[in-house]
């Protein structure tokens, strides 16, 4: 569904929308999307393009403009999306705020590490215990994520990402099984709270 095809739907029905992958949910001011299955990332731009996503967003999460102070601000589907638009008045609530602002935090702690490498383990963490299903080799993460897309959620560079996974299979730490899909195997650090 394209934003214009959208832009003529009343949104006060409660109807679920299907999305593809790096579709863009609609913004309104004065809606908001709860996800009810797959995963979508929010994100802002500097004035230099550089992308900075503020979030990662899965089944039961709200988002929307409303949420945010950010302009601009993208809702992009990192997998198949299928999401209900709610009105402010029936989407907004204190739970709501509050996961906002642990998701917020959780992340920021994240960003704040002073090594690349612990960083990125830290996130593969976060995603797993987020996203993740347990599998018999760990914990997989099968959100589609480039490494373009983990570069974005940490603020450093492609090349670094790639080079700190291919370090981490290396070590262990890691098994890629396929584009875009991660094993993180089981280890002390799991239980790690951020």
């Amino acid at each position: 569904m394209t934003v214009a095809q959208f832009s003529s739907q009343h949104f006060s029905d409660l109807r679920k929308y299907q999305f593809s992958r790096r579709d863009q949910l609609p913004n309104k001011q004065n809606a908001l999307w709860q996800i009810e299955t797959g995963v979508v990332r929010t994100m802002t731009w500097l004035e230099d393009a550089t992308i900075v996503t503020l979030g990662l967003w899965g089944p039961g999460n709200v988002v929307g403009q409303p949420l945010s102070k950010c302009d601009p601000y993208q809702i992009e589907c990192l997998t198949k999306v299928e999401a209900t638009l709610l009105s402010v008045d029936r989407g907004l609530n204190r739970e709501v705020l509050l996961y906002h602002l642990q998701q917020a935090e959780e992340l920021t702690l994240i960003r704040a590490g002073k090594r690349v490498d612990s960083m990125l383990y830290q996130l593969l963490i976060w995603l797993a215990k987020k996203f993740g299903s347990e599998v018999e080799q760990g914990h997989l993460i099968d959100l589609g994520l480039t490494h373009q897309d983990i570069a974005e959620l940490l603020g450093i560079t492609r090349v670094t990402v790639t080079r700190t996974l291919g370090s981490f299979e290396q070590q262990g730490v890691i098994q890629r099984l396929s584009i875009h899909r991660i094993i993180l195997q089981d280890s002390e650090v799991w239980h790690y709270e951020i």
